[in-house]
This record gives C-alpha cells, structure tokens and sequence, in this order.
C-alpha cells in the first residue's frame, strides 16, 4: 500500500512541476558576451604587451577556455547568424552582409531576413522552454523578435536607420542601462533568463573616451592604434559592468557566460583600418579574421582551464548551450558540445567559408565563395574558388602549419603534398559546393 502511496504522489508532483512555470533556480542562465572586430589574442591574458583586459582576464580564469577557437566566417552578419543558428553560413543563408540587390531597402532586406527565420534560432528555441531574452547590440536580422528574442533594442526598420542594430548599437558605447534593467527584471519576476550583449565594440568608429586614450597613448605609437587599444580596454570595461552585475544579484554561480568574438582585426598604423582591418584582419581567410578565444564560465559544473590544443568554432556554442540547460530538439546541428571532451578530442577537423560582402543568392551560396579553409590539427588548408582577387586570401591552394606558423606566411604546400591532398578530402565530405 505504501508504494502505491509513493507512486502516486510522485506522479501528481511531477504533473504539479509541468503544469507549474519554469523558475529561475531550475535552469541555468544564459549570457553571451560578443566581441566586434578583435584580433584573437588581442587581451592581457593572452600575452598582449599593451591592451590591459582586467575583466576578460577575470572571466577568463573562471572559465574553460578554447585558444584555439575560431569562427567558420570572418565578417560580421553571416558570423553573428552562424552563431545564433548553430548552422554554417552555406546551411542558413546567410553568407555576406548585405544583398546584392535592393541592399538598402526594407524589401531587399526582409527577403534574408525571411530565409534566417526559417532556420533555427537560439532564442526562440530558449522560449519555448520558459526562458526570457534581451537583444542589444549587432542585430542584422530585422526586429529583434526575428531571433525569437521577448524583449530587445533593434527594430530594423531601414527607414528609420535600421540595418545592422540601430537603436541596439547605443548599448555599450552610451548606456548599459537596458542590459542592467533586464537582468534585474527576470531576478525580480525569477525567470531564467538569455542574454546576448554584443555592442559593437572596438568595433569603428575607435573613438574611446579620453581617460581611457589617454593610458595608450604613447612616444612612437600610432594614434590609430592606440585608439584601437584603447576600445579593446572600453570593451572590457562594458563586460565587467554585465559580470558585476551577476554578481551583485547573486546569479551568478547559476549562469553560463559564453565569450567570443564574431570576427578578427589587425590595426594598421596608418590609418583607421578601414572596413577590411588589414590585409589579413577581418574579412581574410586566415586566422587574423577566423581565430577567437572561446570561453565557457558556469560555477561549480565546469572546470576552469585553459585548452591550446583542442579545436573550437562557434558553430558548437548552440548545441553547447542546449545540452548544458538540457534541451533537446529536432534540428540536426553540426558542432559539438565544447563542454563534452570526449566530443571534442574525437572531431577530427573544423572548417569554414569566405564570401563576398554582398550577397548575389542566398539559394545559390557558392556564387559568392571566395574560399573554403580546413584545419585539421595544426595544418590549415585554405582553397581559393578564383572569385576573389586575392585581398583577402591566397590565389592558389596554400597550405600551412600554423603550429610554427601561427602568422601562415609559409606557404608548404609543395613539401606536404599528401597532407594536403587528405585535407581536402575532408573538406570536400564536409561541403563540396560542386556537388
């Protein structure tokens, strides 16, 4: 009689639990802290002589941390859509910043916006299971609500200067106080809840405040690039006002603290870097525009350490996500759960695209590949598809280890000929758009 007591009153609890919304205190908060247009070790923990990252640095040491991250593309729009979607820019569509035609119109413009919605996308798949969600920052996609976020800055709007953020890009730059509001709103109403702050930051225009220029300006640097260190140590200032805040709400041990950036910057001394970041910054096919630090922050269930070998993109921070807050969805998602070792340590390659800036067919993504990369251990194949005039990449197949070339300016693909050939026969089984 007892056991059936016991079985019946489990079952009605378990049915109270469905039936009851979801509280803060059952899953994991989710907070994404996104770079804009930062070299990969471009922070103090990493060695930088001069840029001075206290919070990065901070967040760091709590943190699982991949040096070896990267992003499968190297521009803005389409990287920020492969992260949200967990999808490669060739899967979802979105394969440049802008279309080719009608880019400055509502109507260009809600075509791609139409085709990302049709993919899936973090914030929405958060929603479905009782989280609630804040937009502020880069925004390509239309309204915020596009990424199934509840709240958020971005209307998108061309006509009232939308396009990659509007109203979101004051966030950081000019106030937090939307961020912070947020936070304190979903402790007070004991919501779990997803944050993505991504302000564009060092992002152009580098125009930090004085106090903080003042620390790098120095006797034979370039203004221009100490304007650039200078928003790199804004930047980090921001992240430490959204980290402090955790702290002083006291929801910090229950969050998960994702850190990357969405693509790579080399500041030239001669100018502001342009739209490009240097020859082989953002935009390029090597590792200065494809290379980020990835860190993963969730007290008391991942272990802080630092990993130089192992491969991370950020086509794993969806799935990474979803398995960490223990939602399981139909979508077939192509990264792995950085938090899972044995994962990790069994993926033998990651890969990525480089396309042009505007978009000539979101149903036809290779009409706009410039090129296709592989790193397989610590060799890198990057294969020109003769599209591109070699700005941003090699004109030929090239080869490297960046083991001991980390900077790729040795191109041994004459020596390794048998490497080569085996890389690109993984890259060809990953994505062959000849096929």
């Amino acid at each position: 009689m007892r056991k059936l007591f016991v079985l019946s009153l489990s079952v009605v609890l378990a049915a109270m639990a469905i039936a009851s919304p979801l509280r803060a205190a059952d899953q994991p908060n989710v907070v994404i802290l996104l770079s804009d247009d930062q070299r990969w070790d471009d922070y103090s923990f990493l060695g930088h002589e001069a840029i001075q990252t206290p919070n990065i640095d901070r967040l760091a040491k709590g943190s699982l941390v991949y040096e070896r991250g990267y992003v499968p593309t190297s521009l803005c729009r389409p990287s920020l859509a492969s992260l949200f979607t967990g999808q490669y820019p060739h899967q979802n569509g979105i394969v440049g910043n802008d279309p080719r035609e009608n880019k400055r119109t509502n109507e260009g413009r809600q075509v791609l916006v139409e085709r990302f919605m049709k993919n899936p996308r973090l914030a929405e798949i958060l929603g479905k299971h009782g989280y609630v969600s804040f937009q502020s920052g880069k925004w390509w996609e239309g309204h915020n609500s596009s990424g199934g976020f509840t709240e958020g800055m971005s209307h998108g709007d061309v006509k009232k200067g939308g396009r990659h953020g509007d109203v979101g890009l004051t966030i950081g730059r000019k106030t937090m106080q939307p961020v912070i509001d947020f936070i304190d709103k979903s402790v007070e109403a004991d919501k779990p809840f997803f944050l993505w702050y991504a302000p564009m930051m060092p992002h152009l225009p580098h125009n930090p405040p004085e106090h903080i220029l003042k620390k790098y300006t120095a006797e034979g640097r370039s203004i221009n690039v100490a304007k650039y260190y200078a928003m790199c140590d804004w930047w980090d200032e921001t992240c430490g006002v959204v980290l402090d805040h955790l702290d002083k709400k006291k929801v910090a041990d229950n969050t998960i603290v994702i850190y990357l950036c969405d693509n790579g910057w080399i500041q030239r001394s001669d100018e502001g870097g342009g739209a490009v970041g240097g020859p082989r910054g953002k935009r390029s096919v090597y590792d200065g525009g494809t290379r980020t630090p990835i860190m993963i922050r969730w007290p008391g269930h991942v272990k802080p350490r630092t990993d130089k070998t192992d491969l991370a993109s950020s086509i794993d921070v969806v799935p990474t996500i979803l398995d960490a807050v223990g939602i399981e969805t139909d979508y077939h998602f192509p990264g792995v759960n950085l938090l899972d070792r044995a994962e990790v340590t069994s993926r033998k390659a990651i890969f990525g695209e480089i396309y042009a800036h505007d978009i000539p067919n979101y149903h036809h993504p290779e009409l706009g590949l410039f090129y296709r990369w592989v790193i397989d251990g610590e060799w890198k194949l990057i294969v020109p598809t003769g599209q591109e005039e070699g700005e941003y990449g090699p004109m030929k197949p090239a080869l490297f280890h960046v083991g001991s070339d980390p900077e790729e300016e040795k191109n041994v693909i004459a020596d390794h000929p048998e490497i080569a050939e085996k890389l690109q026969k993984e890259l060809d089984a990953w994505w062959n758009p000849k096929t």
